[in-house]
């Protein structure tokens, strides 16, 4: 087969939508790895990806990271392994209470492996963004109780529940993104007294720089808030957060942003 070149692979990356986290932000490094021998086709490309996909904010961690790295092959594939290795899924399995009722929203990559791990919850998925019913037939290979709930249904579910999981896509000082709907669920656990986590794996947590121009990318956005896949949930609503290394404060996870600030990345194309 012959290569793909870089710039035919970036616009694959920048066009995909749907896919999980990880598995998008896989692609974009060998993508952008292509471009290491052209350093300003790479400030160009690092930037066009943020723009395109700036909900995901393990492709801000990827594009600050290349940017500031002295080898950006070797940087891009290292973000690649640690997003593979990303403990958090097995660090919130083993953090769940045990026989809990718990809630989630459409299909989050994380919690939907999280849960398979264990056998002795009541799941149940509110179909979001229509990938409820998905999640759902999936958990019910390892899941005796799994339960789908209609968009409608979702604050009933969430009182009659032990635990809401929210998975962020990006977090920061703002609040987290995260699957429309989650803040609805959130508000609502906090109404009822039941307890409200954000999942936050690797790539998750970002510097106020960049989270700020992460917001900025977001509000330009020109779908109207309420036909967005995606919202921003207030960190007040927030039990507390499970990183890699295991559940936090807020304020803890916050602290840990661990990815350099690119200045390259602070402004959109054409800003």
């Amino acid at each position: 087969m012959a290569a793909v070149h870089p710039i035919e692979r970036l616009r694959y990356v920048a066009r995909a939508g749907g896919a999980p986290p990880s598995s998008l932000v896989r692609e974009a490094a060998g993508a952008l790895a292509g471009f290491a021998d052209d350093p300003a086709g790479l400030v160009t490309a690092c930037r066009r990806l943020v723009d395109r996909h700036p909900q995901v904010g393990p492709m801000w961690w990827l594009a600050a990271r290349i940017l500031q790295a002295p080898n950006p092959v070797a940087e891009a594939w290292r973000v690649a392994d640690e997003l593979d290795e990303d403990p958090t899924a097995g660090v919130l399995a083993a953090a769940i209470p045990e026989a809990a009722a718990v809630v989630v929203i459409g299909w989050p990559e994380l919690i939907g492996s999280a849960l398979r791990r264990r056998g002795d919850l009541e799941v149940l998925v509110v179909d979001a963004l229509g990938e409820g019913t998905a999640l759902a037939r999936r958990l019910r290979s390892s899941l005796e109780d799994v339960v789908e709930v209609a968009e409608s249904g979702l604050s009933a579910a969430v009182a009659a529940s032990d635990l809401v999981l929210v998975e962020a896509l990006a977090m920061g000082e703002g609040g987290a993104v995260a699957t429309s709907g989650s803040w609805a669920a959130a508000a609502v656990a906090r109404s009822a007294g039941v307890p409200a986590w954000v999942v936050a794996g690797a790539g998750r947590v970002l510097p106020p720089p960049l989270w700020e121009a992460l917001a900025r990318r977001l509000d330009d956005d020109p779908e109207e808030p309420w036909e967005r896949p995606y919202e921003v949930v207030p960190l007040d609503l927030v039990s507390q957060v499970v990183a890699p290394g295991g559940p936090e404060g807020v304020e803890a996870a916050l602290a840990r942003a661990d990815c350099p600030v690119a200045p390259e990345l602070l402004r959109p194309i054409g800003a």
